[in-house]
């Protein structure tokens, strides 16, 4: 009788779940069609096992508790299909079922410890609920396992209610929104990942182009997004790594990841963010804000501003254990705001108006663009000559306190006879500001007039001291045709140190010195060995930020985060600051025009910002 009742319970819970998820089908179906690749559904354990344990076993507790707790259900699960929904009650399945149990158990138990005092990243509302609902579950099917073969009455009661219980969690959840809904979006999203390249050992963090010809402006509504982005959405666990790292919220702008992330699974499912239960975007109370699939984002379910406080440093993105890409998310709907709407606050209107019409970000003439080296004799590259590297100095060129940077640099290529060349009037903007700011057609345009130059020009490599733009040219050039070698300098001057180019004097720094990763180089492009060996090749011993290398923190200038400048609490290169104070640092060496700019711009004590190439120029030999 017992054992009968649960072959049914069985059945019911399995008809329950393929009902929820057929109704979670159905609003990802809401999005834009997307090619269904159905054989990379038999990539998920792999993806599960390596790619995804990866980011998770940063927080080993984290693992080991998932481990149990999902390696048990999954394990109990299937021995309950089989033993009970195949109806062949073998007392060995019960004792295999005894043992998932209690390994689930243990992980309920770990869960629940983490629950008493929770992070403040953690959202709380129904994911308190769960380590009980699982916990239930898994006792449930302990005492199924252990008293079926019995028959005995009460036990058998108690464990269908328990039973009841749980898979009331793990069914309903999939199709009314609960916790639960992760476990079958997570493994989705794994198959149906847009960024495919991310299991294929390739860093993948470019923005793709819009088809503009095709009147694709980016994301108004979420069903703008593809079916596999609002899935992606559904799998977020609101475990809030992603709002710790997040340096706009760190500085009070009105931003929080997690939020945003959870605003979407609110459209795609036409809800109100009344049941949000994490932390809100500073200054935004919750509940006021909702939407549905083709109701307008903006101002709805967002508010613009939350979109423009993003740095697109990718922290979100580095930190997130289902692998979602919120960078991608932000941008889709600037695209919509700049390119539909016309509405980019701050001076981003301006900037992206100068780069129509003068190619600068700044409205400067092209042609004083090189004024800072016409007393070092830098060759500029035309049609029919031919150089090793072709130095592209991005808009920094324009910046009196970079442009000390980049007559350092100069004077380090000479130093070691690096056959290079500039531009000169022929350079324009990379296309970086525009494309961050949602401006695709002005990217595009951009990038396209850079590859046509290019084109005409033969050089074996690119070098550029700015991140942005080596990201921008190595990265996004590509999908319009360009295809170049590009090099940070600090990968030029770190290769020129190896070969024995370099002929040093004097004594190495004595004062602390910490090194600030840019995201555009670190996190974006995996350069994190390049400037630290330049600063080990001086002789400096870096003293590393507890923010540093891939986790590194935003310094506030990318994203065009300057120019549409929405107002926090305090200024996140502020933020910066004290943590290099934080270690006894003197010297905050950089690698970037826009870290410079904006940790030089904090005011007040503060350690002395030096760029790469400035630190090895004072140490040049004869």
């Amino acid at each position: 009788m017992f054992a009968n009742i649960l072959t049914i319970s069985f059945w019911a819970s399995m008809a329950l779940m393929l009902l929820g998820l057929a109704q979670r089908a159905r609003l990802w179906s809401n999005g834009r069609a997307q090619p269904v690749a159905l054989a990379k559904l038999f990539a998920i354990p792999k993806r599960y096992f390596v790619d995804l344990h990866h980011v998770v076993a940063r927080e080993p507790f984290i693992a080991r508790t998932h481990v149990a707790v999902a390696g048990g259900a999954i394990l109990a699960m299937l021995v309950i299909g089989i033993n009970y929904g195949l109806a062949l009650y073998s007392p060995v399945l019960d004792r295999v079922l005894l043992g998932a149990s209690c390994l689930m158990l243990a992980g309920a138990a770990m869960v629940a410890w983490r629950r008493l005092a929770p992070p403040a990243r953690l959202s709380r509302g129904p994911w308190m609920r769960l380590p009980f609902t699982l916990a239930a579950f898994a006792l449930g099917a302990a005492l199924a396992a252990w008293y079926a073969p019995q028959g005995a009455q009460a036990p058998a009661l108690l464990a269908i209610v328990l039973l009841a219980l749980g898979a009331a969690e793990l069914a309903l959840g999939i199709g009314m929104g609960g916790p639960m809904k992760h476990a079958v979006a997570g493994l989705l999203n794994l198959a149906f990942h847009p960024r495919q390249q991310r299991f294929e050992g390739k860093r993948s963090t470019d923005l793709r182009p819009l088809n503009l010809e095709g009147g694709d402006f980016g994301v108004a509504k979420p069903a703008d997004f593809a079916w596999n982005r609002l899935l992606q959405f559904d799998a977020c666990v609101q475990c809030g790594k992603c709002e710790a790292a997040c340096p706009a919220l760190a500085a009070g702008q009105p931003l929080n990841p997690k939020k945003l992330i959870q605003d979407m699974v609110v459209g795609l499912s036409g809800k109100t963010d009344a049941g949000y239960a994490g932390t809100p975007y500073p200054g935004k109370p919750v509940g006021k804000h909702g939407g549905a699939p083709q109701q307008p984002i903006f101002p709805g379910l967002l508010d613009a501003d939350t979109v423009w406080s993003c740095t697109t440093c990718r922290a979100c993105v580095q930190e997130c254990p289902m692998l979602i890409e919120h960078v991608d998310a932000v941008v889709d709907m600037r695209r919509s705001l700049t390119l539909v709407d016309g509405a980019v606050p701050g001076k981003g209107a301006q900037a992206l108006d100068n780069l129509r019409h003068t190619q600068t970000v700044g409205g400067f003439p092209r042609a004083v663009r090189y004024h800072w080296a016409v007393d070092l004799d830098v060759p500029v590259l035309g049609p029919g000559d031919r150089t090793d590297y072709l130095l592209i100095a991005g808009e920094g060129a324009f910046d009196m306190r970079y442009q000390r940077a980049l007559r350092a640099l100069v004077k380090v290529l000479k130093h070691a006879k690096v056959d290079f060349a500039v531009l000169g009037e022929a350079e324009i903007d990379s296309g970086d500001l525009a494309r961050r700011l949602g401006d695709e057609a002005g990217f595009q345009q951009l990038a396209r007039a850079n590859i046509a130059t290019l084109g005409k020009l033969h050089f074996k490599h690119i070098v550029t001291p700015d991140p942005h733009v080596f990201h921008c040219m190595k990265n996004e050039y590509p999908a319009l045709g360009g295809r170049y070698d590009v090099v940070h300098h600090s990968g030029l001057i770190a290769k020129l140190f190896r070969e024995g180019r370099m002929r040093l004097k004097g004594e190495a720094l004595e004062a602390p010195l910490t090194y600030h990763d840019p995201c555009y180089l670190g996190r974006y492009n995996g350069e994190l060995d390049a400037p630290r060996d330049v600063l080990a090749a001086l002789g400096i011993a870096v003293r590393e930020m507890e923010r540093s290398r891939e986790r590194g923190r935003c310094c506030g200038g990318g994203g065009g985060a300057p120019f549409t400048d929405i107002p926090g609490t305090t200024r996140i290169p502020d933020i910066r600051i004290v943590d290099a104070r934080t270690i006894g640092a003197e010297v905050v060496a950089v690698a970037c025009p826009n870290c410079t700019a904006m940790l030089e711009g904090v005011v007040g004590p503060r350690p002395e910002v030096m760029e790469l190439a400035e630190l090895v120029a004072q140490r040049l030999g004869d």
